[in-house]
């Protein structure tokens, strides 16, 4: 039995970024099923549209990337990016500055 080793090469994340037209009530309710269908295949909302999700291998990412694809709406623009887990680890993420509450008054904190 060969054994395969899980690394951050083959350890994958999937983004799915999309722009979907939302001014009829058909396009509104195309565009919420897309979303919770995403949800219910293991995708979490990054922005209102991009999601993601993390996948144990490459064969794992081409199985959500064929669903992604039998999901998706008539009308609108649907991309789906796969990284390694190593390219993810490099990601910067800014979620803005906190506050400290002091007896002085709010204090900003440094970023890094």
């Amino acid at each position: 039995m060969e054994q395969t080793r899980l690394n951050a090469y083959h350890i994958m994340w999937l983004f799915v970024f999309f722009d979907l037209p939302v001014t009829s009530k058909t396009e509104r309710k195309a565009a919420a099923r897309f979303r919770k269908d995403l949800m219910k295949d293991g995708f979490s909302m990054m922005q209102f549209s991009v999601y993601n999700r993390h996948c144990a291998s490459r064969e794992s990412a081409n199985v959500h990337i064929k669903r992604v694809k039998e999901m998706i709406p008539l009308k609108g623009q649907v991309s789906i990016l796969a990284v390694t887990d190593k390219q993810y680890g490099e990601i910067v993420n800014f979620w803005g500055l906190k506050t400290e509450k002091l007896k002085e008054g709010p204090k900003q904190l440094e970023l890094f």
